[in-house]
C-alpha cells in the first residue's frame, strides 16, 4: 500500500531472457523520467537502456516528462531487432518471386 500522498508504479524492462520489475512508490507529481530513476537505484543495473531508449505506458509511447497515474505500467523498449514491415515486404518479395518460377 502506498503511503498516504503517494502513488506506486511498476517500471518493468524485458530481454530475450528475462523480465524486469520494479515497484517504486512517487510523490503524486512525479514524472515518468522520475520513475525511472527510482526503479534505477532499486534496480543497481547498468545493461538496462535508462537514459535513451523509448518509454511508455501500458504499451503507448510516453514522454519521460509525463505523469503517471497510480498503478500504471511505465515500460522500457528496446529497439528491434529488425523492422516488422520491412521484414513482411522481404517476405513478400521472397513469395512472389518463388511463385513466379512455377509458370
Amino acid at each position: 500500500m502506498a503511503a498516504p500522498g503517494a502513488k506506486r508504479c511498476l517500471v518493468a524492462y524485458a530481454t530475450r531472457e528475462r523480465q524486469y520489475l520494479w515497484p517504486v512508490e512517487l510523490a503524486p507529481e512525479a514524472t515518468i523520467g522520475d520513475a525511472l530513476a527510482a526503479a534505477r537505484i532499486a534496480a543497481n543495473l547498468d545493461s538496462v537502456p535508462w537514459e535513451d531508449a523509448p518509454v511508455g505506458v501500458f504499451g503507448e509511447l510516453r514522454e519521460r516528462t509525463d505523469v503517471p497515474q497510480e498503478g500504471d505500467r511505465i515500460e522500457i523498449y528496446r529497439p528491434l531487432a529488425s523492422d516488422p514491415r520491412e521484414r513482411r515486404r522481404e517476405r513478400v518479395q521472397r513469395q512472389r518471386k518463388d511463385s513466379g518460377r512455377g509458370r
